[in-house]
């Protein structure tokens, strides 16, 4: 049998004529900036028309993506084959993990970090100075206890000072979190080096989590692949679907040991399902995008992807170089470092800049007539 029509909506005032050119103003605008945005990492080369039509529903994914609740209006088939998905990449043990789709990756830290802290509640995070910033945010959230770690000039965690810390806190658990890929140099924390200083120090009992929020749809491409993932030792990962791979909506997706989960379910009767994660209410449209991504790239396209990116970037730090500006970047890195712009050009490219530097990142989106115009800016000043 059909199902029902959908009931129509009661009705409602039509917007007024200036309301209507603000909104079109608001379209141009956006579309503008969307062309010049080239030093935050959002792939913009997407096209989801054909999920268009789930506008007209509301998606909920209370509760945990594996258990099947009473409500029904959601995506959880989708979610859980985005999961598999991602799971296999980040080589996570096939019957010891889990995972959901988050608002991001401030929401993927957060959810490690707090199962980090109920395995180990009188565990010490050390996190290197580089650190996204929402990562001190979500320590005080969680009251834990925490060492802020120096970088190397790279923006890589310095192991040095890492391993002559342990050492002075060796009764305490430690919780690792690890950059896989910082903010302003996409430098990424080595977890076979801090395995082996761990290791070294004869502690047994550690966390280590992943922030793999650009990175972690890049790096399984990579060769060498970097040591990030389960099989090198992460406990947990977070990565971004609104960066490198691409969304409307931010959203991400955090994977973890179903045994380290199981130790914070409860059941509510209320939605028929477990509580196991951050929020409640879910987005439900946003696991859908995540399994039209995989299903429109699979892994060919996003290798090409990365491949792509690699070569735009590569393209602009030779451009830089020739132009007279110091521009660097890590090694397989997306991220072209520079010394400092001005703020007229840090508005006009929308450049991120701390600490002396501004950096571009290319995204399979960037044009080399992008990257030309935006070289002789820089060089002019």
């Amino acid at each position: 049998m059909n199902a029902p029509a959908k009931k129509p909506a009661p009705p409602r005032s039509p917007l007024s004529d200036a309301d209507r050119a603000r909104l079109d103003d608001f379209y141009r605008y956006i579309e503008e900036k969307s062309h010049s945005e080239a030093g935050y990492p959002s792939a913009m080369d997407y096209d989801y028309s054909e999920l268009k039509d789930l506008l007209d529903y509301s998606l909920n994914n209370v509760g945990d993506p594996f258990v099947a609740g009473t409500s029904k209006v959601n995506s959880r088939e989708f979610e859980i084959e985005a999961l598999q998905f991602w799971a296999r990449l980040m080589r996570a043990p096939q019957d010891d993990w889990w995972g959901y789709v988050t608002n991001g990756g401030t929401e993927g830290n957060l959810y490690g970090l707090y199962l980090a802290r109920e395995l180990y509640p009188k565990g010490i995070v050390y996190f290197s100075q580089d650190t996204h910033y929402s990562v001190t945010k979500n320590l005080h959230f969680l009251n834990m206890r925490n060492i802020m770690i120096r970088s190397q000039p790279n923006g890589e965690i310095d192991y040095d000072d890492l391993r002559e810390t342990l050492k002075v806190n060796r009764d305490s658990p430690p919780i690792i979190f690890a950059n896989i890929g910082t903010t302003m140099t996409e430098a990424k924390d080595d977890l076979g080096t801090i395995n082996g200083i761990l290791d070294e120090l004869a502690i047994p009992n550690r966390y280590i989590h992943s922030d793999a929020a650009m990175c972690g749809s890049i790096a399984p491409f990579l060769e060498p692949r970097p040591r990030f993932d389960f099989a090198d030792g992460a406990d947990s990962i977070a990565i971004s679907g609104h960066k490198f791979i691409g969304s409307p909506i931010p959203c991400g997706i955090v994977l973890a040991h179903r045994s380290h989960v199981n130790r914070i379910a409860s059941a509510i009767a209320y939605i028929g399902n477990l509580d196991t994660t951050i929020t409640g209410s879910r987005n439900g449209h946003t696991p859908v995008i995540m399994w039209y991504a995989i299903k429109t790239m699979g892994e060919a396209g996003l290798r090409a992807r990365v491949q792509i990116s690699l070569e735009l970037a590569a393209y602009a730090e030779r451009k830089f170089i020739e132009a007279g500006v110091g521009a660097w970047r890590n090694p397989d890195a997306i991220t072209v470092v520079f010394p400092a712009v001005s703020e007229e050009l840090q508005h006009k490219w929308q450049l991120a800049t701390a600490g002396g530097i501004s950096h571009m990142i290319l995204m399979p989106n960037i044009t080399r007539e992008l990257i030309d115009t935006i070289v002789a800016d820089v060089a002019a000043e």
